[in-house]
C-alpha cells in the first residue's frame, strides 16, 4: 500500500510540474524576464517557506542549526539546479510543452536516477536482487519510453513549418541546447536532497511527521534557485528594458501577477508531493522516485501538448509513435510500482 500511496504523491507532483506553463501562459504583455521572476519569487521563495512553517515546527531553528557544509551544498546544488530550471522554461519557449519538457526530462531522468546509486556505491547490490532488478528494468523502460516521445516530436518538428504557429519562438537547435543544459542540471536537485539529509533528520527531531521531512531541506535548495535565476532576470530586465513590466498599468497588472504566482504555485507542489512520495516508496529504492516523477511529468506536459494543439497536423504515425510513447512511460511507472511493492 505504502508504494501505490507513493505513486499517487508522484503522480500528483508530476501533474503540478507538466501543468505549472499552463497558467504561465496566461501572462499577457510582459515579457518573459518579469513573468519568470515573479513566478519563481513564488515558487523558491514564498510557497516553500510558508509549507515549511506549517510542516516543520521551528523552522528557523532547523534552518540555522545544521552543519555549515550541508547547508553549503544543499545550497549549491540548488543554485546548479537553478539553471536548470532557468534553461527549462527556455526549452518550453523554444520547443513548446511537451517536446520542450520531454527533452530535458529525458536527461534529466537518466542523471538524477542513476547517478546517486552509483556515487554511493549501491549500485551493485541494488541490480542483484529482484526488487533492484524490475525497478532497474523499469527505469530503463522509461528511458525507452522518453526516448520515443522524442522520436515523435522530431518527426513533428519534420512535417510542419520551421515557425510552428502553435510556438511563436520554435527554434529547433536554440531548444535543443538548452533542453539537453537543463537536464542535465537540473538532476542536481535530487543531489541537493540527498546532502540535506541532515536538515532533514533536524526537522524531524523538532516533530516534523516523517512524510513532510523534506519541506525544510526545501528551503535551502530553492533559495540557491532563486539566485540563479533572479540574478538573469534582472539583468536581462536592465538590458531589455522590460523592468517596466511590473508596474505598468497599460497591460492586465493583477491579472498578470496572479498567473504568474499561481504558475509558481503548481510548480512549487512538485517539490512537496515528491518528498512525500519518496518517503512511501522506502529509502533503499527511493532513487526510483525520480523516474516516476520525471515519467508523471512527461505524461502531463504531453497530454497538456495535445490539449493546446501543438501535435496538430501532423501524420497518424507521427500521433501513434507518441502515444506508444507515452504507454511506455505509464507501463514503466506500473512496473516500478510493483517492484516496490514486492520490497514491501
Amino acid at each position: 500500500m505504502g508504494a501505490i500511496l507513493g505513486i499517487i504523491f508522484h503522480g500528483l507532483g508530476g501533474f503540478g510540474a507538466g501543468s505549472f506553463y499552463i497558467p504561465f501562459k496566461q501572462v499577457k504583455n510582459w515579457s518573459w524576464e518579469s513573468s519568470w521572476l515573479v513566478l519563481g519569487v513564488m515558487a523558491w521563495i514564498v510557497a516553500p517557506l510558508v509549507m515549511a512553517s506549517i510542516t516543520v515546527p521551528n523552522l528557523i531553528d532547523v534552518l540555522s542549526s545544521a552543519p555549515a557544509d550541508t547547508k553549503f551544498w544543499t545550497y549549491f546544488f540548488g543554485v546548479l539546479w537553478g539553471i536548470g530550471g532557468l534553461t527549462f522554461g527556455l526549452s518550453m519557449r523554444y520547443l513548446g510543452v511537451s517536446l520542450g519538457m520531454t527533452i530535458a526530462l529525458g536527461f534529466c531522468t537518466a542523471f538524477g536516477t542513476l547517478i546517486p546509486p552509483l556515487f554511493h556505491g549501491t549500485f551493485g547490490d541494488l541490480i542483484s536482487t529482484q526488487t533492484g532488478q524490475i525497478t532497474f528494468a523499469g527505469i530503463l523502460l522509461c528511458l525507452l519510453g522518453i526516448a520515443i516521445v522524442g522520436k515523435a516530436g522530431f518527426m513533428k518538428e519534420k512535417q510542419m513549418n520551421t515557425t510552428n504557429a502553435s510556438i511563436k519562438e520554435f527554434n529547433l537547435m536554440k531548444g535543443l541546447a538548452v533542453a539537453i543544459t537543463s537536464g542535465i542540471l537540473s538532476a542536481c536537485f535530487a543531489f541537493g536532497l540527498e546532502a540535506g539529509g541532515s536538515i532533514a533528520d533536524l526537522a524531524v527531531a523538532q516533530g516534523a511527521n516523517e512524510l513532510f521531512r523534506n519541506n525544510a531541506v526545501l528551503v535551502w535548495i530553492l533559495w540557491g534557485g532563486i539566485t540563479t535565476n533572479s540574478i538573469y532576470c534582472l539583468v536581462l530586465n536592465y538590458r531589455n528594458k522590460s523592468s517596466k513590466d511590473y508596474r505598468n498599468t497599460s497591460t492586465p497588472l493583477v491579472a498578470n501577477y496572479l498567473w504568474a504566482s499561481l504558475g509558481g504555485i503548481t510548480w512549487y507542489l512538485q517539490f512537496f508531493f515528491y518528498g512525500m512520495g519518496t518517503t512511501y516508496l522506502g529509502e533503499k529504492y527511493d532513487f526510483a522516485s525520480w523516474s516516476i516523477h520525471m515519467a508523471f511529468i512527461i505524461f502531463f506536459s504531453n497530454f497538456w501538448g495535445i490539449y493546446y494543439k501543438e501535435w496538430n497536423g501532423v501524420t497518424k504515425k507521427t500521433s501513434f509513435v507518441l502515444g506508444a510513447g507515452l504507454f511506455v512511460i505509464l507501463l514503466s511507472i506500473v512496473m516500478i510500482g510493483m517492484a516496490n511493492t514486492i520490497s514491501h
